[in-house]
């Protein structure tokens, strides 16, 4: 039993509802799928409920924004199996508002850019929690500006590096904050997509603030840099996940859920954490008891 660990559905910026991703995760054969939407929780007992009547295990989870904010680079970490969600709630509140308002900035300018209304932009958004650059490319493409999502119009109005960019960078929480933030819901925290956002330099200080496991497979990942994490998890101890990042017709690449998978065996340790460690500090504790008498 292997599991895609790496969800959205249109409650952040997928295009499919969390039934369309359950349904579609049976018909391929994948038992165990994450929804993780971006600072959402929204959706997580529903998808549970949904899972279990198709038969499709779905593991509580959400992808957390975070940024170093030493650097400004942008960080994601992925949360699962959190016990007080409450815990979580305020700080995806916190990213979503950030979210929102360089968004709604955002949207204003390619209005300004393209004639194409605001109202529009925000039609495609809807169902969704906030508002991504994949609603806007939505628009843009229904008005005929482009004929996909990723391309050279993405790449003019989103690539940091573009003289014409019109992305703005949300404000989001410091990642070593959102860390101890998933300590404290009794979460597992897991690094989403080192390569992607060329997160290896921070690797080692994340796992000293309590960082428990690192995504390794995923479209973003080549084969070296899968062996690089895997010998990096092995040498530190931590949890090894993957995913197809799935998010439908917003996807980056041609992918599906399935492509990227967590093993079996990653797989059964990942859900067996949390008691692993519980019986760990009980031995601990009734080690620590056994020398005071």
């Amino acid at each position: 039993m292997s599991g895609d660990l790496h969800c959205h559905t249109k409650l952040s910026d997928g295009t499919l509802g969390i039934e369309e991703i359950v349904a579609l995760a049976a018909k391929r054969g994948v038992e165990t799928i994450a929804i993780t939407d971006h600072d959402c929780l929204a959706g997580t007992v529903r998808a549970k409920i949904i899972g279990d009547r198709n038969g499709v295990k779905v593991v509580p989870g959400v992808e957390l924004s975070a940024v170093d904010t030493r650097t400004g680079k942008e960080v994601h970490i992925l949360a699962y199996l959190f016990d007080s969600p409450d815990s979580i709630e305020g700080l995806c509140h916190r990213n979503t508002q950030a979210r929102k308002r360089a968004s709604q900035l955002m949207m204003i300018k390619a209005a300004k850019r393209y004639p194409v209304s605001t109202e529009l932009i925000l039609k495609c958004s809807t169902g969704s929690t906030n508002l991504f650059p994949q609603h806007i490319m939505h628009a843009l493409m229904q008005c005929g500006y482009t004929n996909t999502i990723y391309g050279d119009v993405y790449n003019n109005l989103f690539d940091k590096n573009s003289p014409d960019s019109i992305y703005i960078q949300p404000k989001f929480a410091d990642v070593f904050e959102v860390i101890e933030s998933v300590k404290n819901a009794g979460g597992i925290s897991v690094l989403a997509h080192p390569a992607l956002y060329d997160n290896f330099d921070i690797l080692e200080e994340l796992v000293q603030a309590g960082l428990n496991g690192v995504e390794v497979w995923h479209p973003s990942c080549s084969k070296e840099q899968e062996s690089s994490l895997l010998s990096f998890a092995k040498k530190n101890k931590l949890l090894t996940t993957g995913g197809s990042d799935f998010h439908g017709m917003y996807n980056c690449d041609v992918v599906s859920i399935g492509d990227y998978v967590t093993p079996k065996q990653q797989l059964t340790e990942l859900l067996n954490y949390k008691t692993k460690v519980k019986r760990q500090q009980k031995k601990l504790a009734a080690m620590a008891a056994e020398n005071e008498a």
